[in-house]
């Protein structure tokens, strides 16, 4: 990746990605990037939480997009409301608690990276349920949870492929 300083940021209120979210096989790997971050770029934390289904550390690149580092917990063990939908929260995660309990390097060891896949994009939207319309009428997404401000939808019954929000629209 190379930073193209000529672009014009986005703006705020601007439909487009409001994530990229890369997805780790365990705790022990998001736990080792996390570290990786926090040594290179340590001003670019923004936040965490623990999702119930998936515990996720936030960041901003360079040029302010955002990046989710997240691994998932057990499928059995995430829990649904009355109406079928995933139960959503966003509940506090303490990233020197979760480095505590989950690096498995010495401080100042440079292992290598571990495996991670793209596992979700979540998007600024202008209108959510307009995007509900195309991605789950017309393209044939599952809704996982919607709690007005944003919708999570999937293929497979995964937690979400895809988020919209309209959280800075």
């Amino acid at each position: 990746l190379r930073q193209v300083r000529e672009l014009p940021p986005a703006r705020r209120g601007q439909a487009g990605l409001f994530h990229t979210a890369v997805l780790f096989e365990d705790e022990p790997a998001l736990a080792a990037a996390l570290a990786s971050v926090a040594a290179v770029a340590p001003r670019s934390f923004t936040g965490s939480a623990d999702h119930l289904y998936s515990q996720a550390f936030y960041f901003d690149d360079p040029e302010g997009n955002g990046v989710e580092l997240y691994t998932d917990r057990p499928r059995d063990t995430w829990r649904r409301e009355a109406n079928g939908l995933l139960t959503l929260a966003s509940n506090p995660l303490d990233p020197t608690s979760f480095l505590s309990e989950h690096l498995r390097e010495p401080a100042g060891a440079r292992p290598a990276a571990p495996p991670a896949t793209l596992g979700h994009v979540h998007l600024q939207v202008g209108d959510i349920p307009q995007g509900r319309r195309f991605y789950v009428d017309v393209l044939g997404f599952e809704v996982m949870s919607d709690i007005g401000s944003a919708l999570f939808i999937a293929a497979g019954g995964y937690h979400h492929h895809i988020g919209l929000n309209t959280w800075h629209s």
